[in-house]
This record gives structure tokens, C-alpha cells and sequence, in this order.
């Protein structure tokens, strides 16, 4: 609640509520030398609300649904667009910068949600903790700047405006989206289903095709 009111009052991209409590626990748990292993111990009862804080998300989908109908083919065109630009940049990346085989495929999913990044991580036979460092890093950038990116390129279209944020930023970008409107919060809802359904088909053949694994 604190870090939400800095928010309201300062509205900057770095008051970002979620960012601005990252840093406040990695600094408490720095200077009070709390080992990460007994944070984790209380703060994974939170991760076992994931999966069903997900699912929730479709509730204002339902009630959208007639903008996914009409909007089908778009959606579904740009997301397979998106996912095959992204997983072939990070590929590069992970060629240029020369990342050993488990952090190149620790990676790819990083703009699926957690559950099922995890989950594509555990198949491709990546480090899962990598993977979950890499999606929630993705997802603050993503509600740090994504709507400043949006206001920047004049994306207007709700629609355009949730599934940007939810194709990229997953659960958090989706938290961002939920904050500029109802349309926008299903949107990006849909994207994430959309999205890791992509990742799952798309990542075995770009990691095959340009790293060779």
C-alpha cells in the first residue's frame, strides 16, 4: 500500500509500485543479512497463488468477449508475429553474448507468465530459478515503461494497448493494462493464454534452427 501511494502521488515510470518494492526488499533483506533461502520460505505461500490469480484474469475476458470475436484474426496474427520477432531476438542474444546451452534455454520464456515458463523451462531442460528471475525481470520493465512505449508510438487502440502489454509483460503487464481500462485488462488477459500457447510450438524451432539445440 505504501509503494501504491508513492505511486499516486509521484507518478513516475520509477515509483512503479511493483519495481519500488523489488528494491525495498532486496535492500531489507540485505542489511538485516535475512538468507534468501528463509525469505523464500513464507514468500513461496504467494507462488502457490500464481496459478489461480491467472485464471482470474478471465473474468474480465468474458466480459470483453465480443472484442475477441471480432478481433480473432488480428490477435491471434500479431501474437505468432511477436513471438517468433522475440524468441529469434533472444536466440541472437544469447549467440552474440555466447551463453552456455542452460542459460540459453533458461531465457526464451521470458515473456510467457510464470507458471508456464517454468513449465517450457522444465521441458527444454533449462534452470528453472533463471527462467522465473528472467519473466519477473520482463514483467516489471514491461510495467515500468510499456505504457510510456505505447504513449510514445501514439498506440491508442485498447485492444493494440493490451495485447502489447500482456504478450510482453505477462501477469505484471497485464496488472498495467487492468490500470488503463477494462478492454485493455481482458486484452492482455487473452495474450497470455495466447501467447504461451506460441512460446510452446515457437521456441523448439528457433532454438533448433539458430542455436542448434
Amino acid at each position: 500500500m505504501v509503494t501504491v501511494r508513492i505511486n499516486e502521488n509521484v507518478q513516475k515510470p520509477w515509483t512503479n509500485p511493483l519495481l519500488l518494492s523489488t528494491v525495498i526488499i532486496i535492500l531489507v533483506l540485505s542489511f538485516t543479512h535475512v538468507p534468501y533461502k528463509n525469505y523464500y520460505g513464507g514468500g513461496s505461500i504467494l507462488n502457490d497463488l500464481i496459478g489461480p490469480s491467472t485464471v482470474a484474469l478471465a473474468l474480465p475476458l468474458y466480459k470483453t468477449f465480443h472484442l475477441m470475436k471480432h478481433h480473432a484474426r488480428s490477435i491471434i496474427i500479431s501474437i505468432t508475429c511477436a513471438t517468433i520477432i522475440n524468441t529469434t531476438l533472444t536466440a541472437l542474444a544469447a549467440k552474440f553474448f555466447g551463453l552456455s546451452r542452460l542459460a540459453s534455454l533458461s531465457i526464451f520464456p521470458k515473456s510467457v507468465t510464470t507458471a508456464m515458463a517454468m513449465g517450457i523451462s522444465d521441458k527444454m531442460h533449462g534452470v528453472e530459478q533463471i527462467t522465473v528471475v528472467v519473466v519477473v525481470a520482463t514483467g516489471i520493465l514491461t510495467s515500468v515503461i510499456g505504457a510510456q512505449l505505447l504513449a510514445l508510438f501514439k498506440i491508442k487502440d485498447p485492444v493494440a494497448q493490451g495485447i502489447a502489454l500482456g504478450g510482453t509483460g505477462h501477469a505484471i503487464g497485464t496488472g498495467t493494462a487492468i490500470g488503463l481500462g477494462k478492454v485493455q485488462g481482458a486484452m492482455a488477459a487473452l495474450s497470455i493464454g495466447i501467447t504461451g500457447v506460441m512460446y510452446v510450438i515457437i521456441v523448439p524451432l528457433v532454438a533448433k534452427i539458430i542455436l542448434g539445440y
